[in-house]
């Protein structure tokens, strides 16, 4: 008999706070723009990659992606039905 697999989950839907789009348009280097995108496909696709910012408790929580490699951090925030990632922040 074959392995179970686990049942296809579709990938979050990215958004923008205000302030991140600012953020995102004032990047003009093409590696810093790939690499802001290899981290939005990992909280996409898994958004629990990120750690959750200690005193972020009420409401909804915040999370930190980081990706050394990349020299990327995304503070984000997840939808309660977990098909939307805000992101509120960007450094690249």
């Amino acid at each position: 008999m074959p392995p179970q697999q686990e049942p296809h989950r579709r990938r979050a839907r990215v958004a923008f706070s205000e302030a991140a789009a600012k953020q995102l348009q004032e990047i003009t280097s093409e590696a810093e723009l790939h690499a802001l995108d290899r981290a939005l496909v990992v909280i996409s696709v898994d958004p629990e990659a990120g750690d959750p910012l200690p005193g972020t408790t009420d409401g909804v929580p915040l999370r930190q992606y980081t990706d050394d490699v990349e020299q990327v951090r995304v503070l984000y925030f997840v939808t309660a039905l977990r098909t939307v990632v805000v992101v509120a922040y960007i450094e690249v």
